[in-house]
């Protein structure tokens, strides 16, 4: 009887053959992205870089400059467009680095949800061989953002120190101490489920999908600003960066598209838990890609925790505000209608689209993620009407602080 149950259970193990559409495509992706691995190429970059060889050049298009399209930018001098732009840069990457944090912790427990799958090995070594990616992209980027930021103020704007994992993503939230706690233990909950749950591992990969896919609406473009250079090779070693990254990245969000929506397909019908539990990751993801942000465009942070970091950059010796001076720059950016804020709502219905696509095909996902309700709600009168009220609150608090000192 033990000897038939064995052999029944061995029966239904879902598996990989060497002969199946998915494993093919799966061992595609990876034998191609072990081929064209960039770490090498972003480990020697990173190694070369030196903030005085590039300072005075841009490292992105122009619409990817940090404030690009509001008052603070059209008044700038030339000099101080190059700087927003290379600033720009640091906040994107600084917000790359924090979700590949996640990602690194992620991958290695979706890996042990995935061993029950008979030809596991694959999928291990494509995530493995992504995590020691992730690393070194995280190192090439700190190299780059650390310098900067050391250079031009002397502290920190956008960056961190290294973090946790079970830390809120996104680097500037709608956040608070309980908010972070819950956050924390939402994630440590998950990472335990997906690493004893085959379902749920391939799961973490659909949120990795669309959180991927978001960067490669952006990234996209970052990555050709490297190709279109008159000159590759002296291409400034920023804009290099971004386009191996990309081309890493690409690989990455096949691997997720494979998992999510094909390996899945050889799994037993989701429980009502998991449909559950998947679901409320992507509504998780939905609730921080529902803010627009005129600072950084394409990235969802959330304005009023970014004031102060862009009153230090207006009030800094690069840009020499007066406090009411940068008060007045503040209100124009973040309460007016501007051509920056048109932009950013449009990388954000572009987002909401993709998406609806990249979940389409998913039966398991909720009526309300598939839409993309939540990020859907959001609109250009929402916003002015938060930072007028968000921003009131902060000058209060600001001028508080300040009388105190």
């Amino acid at each position: 009887m033990k000897s038939l149950q064995r052999s029944t259970n061995e029966i239904n193990r879902p598996s990989l053959t060497p002969e199946s559409k998915t494993y093919r495509q799966l061992q595609l992706n990876y034998k191609r992205a072990k081929q064209t691995d960039h770490s090498p190429d972003l480990d020697q970059l990173a190694a070369n870089f030196n903030y005085e060889e590039c300072k005075n050049c841009y490292w992105n298009p122009p619409e990817f400059s940090l404030l690009y399209g509001t008052p603070f930018w059209e008044q700038a001098s030339e000099s101080q467009k190059i700087i927003l732009n290379q600033l720009y840069w640091v906040a994107y990457y600084s917000q790359i680095i924090s979700a590949e944090i996640a990602t690194i912790f992620f991958n290695q427990t979706s890996a042990t949800g995935l061993y029950s799958i008979e030809g596991f090995r694959l999928i291990c070594d494509t995530l493995d061989l992504e995590t020691r990616q992730e690393r070194s992209h995280i190192s090439a980027f700190r190299r780059v953002i650390d310098e900067v930021e050391n250079k031009l103020f002397g502290e920190r704007i956008f960056s961190f120190p290294m973090r946790s994992p079970f830390r809120e993503t996104m680097i500037f939230a709608d956040t608070n101490s309980f908010k972070n706690w819950w956050k924390s233990l939402q994630l440590h909950c998950f990472g335990l489920l997906s690493a004893g749950n085959t379902f749920l591992a391939c799961q973490y990969l659909t949120v990795r999908g669309i959180r991927t896919l978001n960067g490669k609406l952006v990234q996209h473009r970052l990555s050709n600003f490297h190709l279109q250079h008159p000159n590759q090779e002296k291409s400034p070693i920023p804009a290099q960066i971004s386009y191996h990254h990309f081309l890493d990245e690409s690989f990455h969000f096949n691997t997720s598209t494979i998992l999510s929506h094909d390996v899945s397909k050889c799994l037993k019908p989701p429980t009502y838990f998991e449909r559950y539990v998947t679901n409320l990751g992507i509504r998780g993801c939905q609730k921080d890609h529902y803010h627009v942000s005129v600072a950084i465009n394409g990235i969802f942070w959330y304005e009023p925790a970014l004031y102060g970091a862009i009153l230090k950059i207006m009030r800094s010796p690069l840009f020499g505000f007066s406090m009411e001076e940068a008060k007045a720059m503040l209100k124009d950016c973040f309460t007016k209608e501007t051509e920056g804020l048109h932009r950013s709502f449009q990388t954000h219905d572009e987002a909401i689209s993709s998406y609806q696509l990249y979940l389409e095909p998913l039966d398991f996902i909720s009526a309300q993620n598939k839409t993309m309700k939540i990020m859907a709600s959001n609109s250009i009168e929402e916003y002015l009407k938060t930072q007028k009220q968000a921003l009131a609150k902060f000058f209060r608090l600001t001028q508080l602080q300040n009388s105190r000192q």
